[in-house]
């Protein structure tokens, strides 16, 4: 059916076509890449447009942003309470009563790894000396990068108006 013309003429129109493409690619790799150095050059901007304020944007915007202090003290305590409530399942508001995690009654303020009759991982203490609201603020937003080696396995709290507010509740209840 086939005879060996046949299949050699196939090989050839096939080796042809592939021979075709990737000079074709070659040519508009020449093209498009402007300067025909081929894959991993970059040419500079032929125009550079200009934008008055461009470069200050960035810095407006992160100044904008209030301090911990300034939301602690616009803080919801109700929305605070029930922030608490993705921490309730570990920890207990109760002075002295610890569950999986120590009681966090007067935690605002109080040295870090003196809870009573709770067993630290020690990983706490080298990072940080006093629960000031900066530190809670920082430990609350991701436990695991503010205290390598902790063995709080809670996830964080990525929202700093949820973290304000749970801080200032924990400071209310102990007056």
């Amino acid at each position: 059916m086939f005879d060996t013309m046949t299949i050699t003429k196939t090989l050839g129109a096939l080796c042809g076509a592939l021979l075709i493409f990737l000079l074709g690619l070659w040519g508009a790799d020449v093209l498009y890449s402007m300067g025909g150095g081929g894959h991993g050059d970059h040419a500079e901007q032929a125009y550079v447009i200009e934008v008055e304020g461009a470069d200050d944007h960035g810095e407006e915007e992160a100044e904008a942003e209030p301090t911990i202090e300034e939301l602690i003290a616009a803080a919801d305590l109700g929305k605070g309470a029930k922030v608490f409530g993705k921490c309730k399942a570990c920890h207990k508001l109760e002075k002295g009563a610890n569950a999986t995690g120590p009681y966090l009654f007067g935690v605002v303020g109080r040295d870090v790894g003196t809870a009573e009759g709770f067993g630290y991982s020690g990983s706490l203490v080298a990072v940080a000396d006093v629960w000031t609201p900066e530190n809670l603020d920082h430990f609350l937003e991701k436990p695991k990068g503010f205290a390598p080696g902790t063995s709080m396995s809670f996830a964080g709290l990525k929202k700093a108006s949820d973290r304000a507010n749970l801080i200032a509740y924990l400071d209310s209840l102990d007056d």
